[in-house]
């Protein structure tokens, strides 16, 4: 299995556990099976402020530090069963289903793609009821208008 990777100046990217960075604009060629994760899908600890991205560091975590595998998918299955708990449309039950299959053969970054999604789900249904729970801007001067007069 051959995979191309495009890093731009500077862009980290983890090795078998080591942090390179790329020296101006770089393809890297893989020509066989590695953990390889770029910079820009690397999440840190204090970035992980959700469940859906503490799920995600979980699973990053599993699949960049094989060492300490058995701790991460500890964590990876208390993170995915409050997950699932909390989700109400039977899509985002589905993308959890399919990140748990592909945690159980040990695909993870294949299942960083599903975290995504969540993340993006998650932001979209916070941002929704945020929208729904904010008071209308028309709400106060429509008070003032039908105040009685004194």
């Amino acid at each position: 299995m051959t995979l191309r990777i495009s890093l731009r100046n500077g862009e980290p990217v983890i090795v078998n556990g080591a942090v390179l960075r790329a020296v101006g604009r770089t393809d890297l060629v893989v020509e066989n099976e590695t953990t390889i994760l770029r910079g820009r899908d690397v999440m840190k600890p204090e970035e992980a402020t959700s469940p859906a991205r503490q799920l995600y560091f979980a699973c990053m975590m599993a699949y960049i530090d094989p060492a300490d595998l058995s701790r991460h998918q500890q964590v990876l299955l208390a993170r995915l069963e409050a997950l699932m708990t909390a989700l109400e449309t039977a899509e985002a039950k589905a993308v959890c289903i399919r990140f748990a299959q592909k945690v159980a053969t040990g695909q993870f970054y294949n299942a960083l793609a599903d975290c995504r999604w969540l993340i993006g789900y998650e932001s979209d249904a916070l941002s929704r009821l945020e929208a729904a729970s904010a008071p209308s801007s028309d709400a106060p001067q429509l008070a003032a208008e039908s105040a009685p007069a004194a």
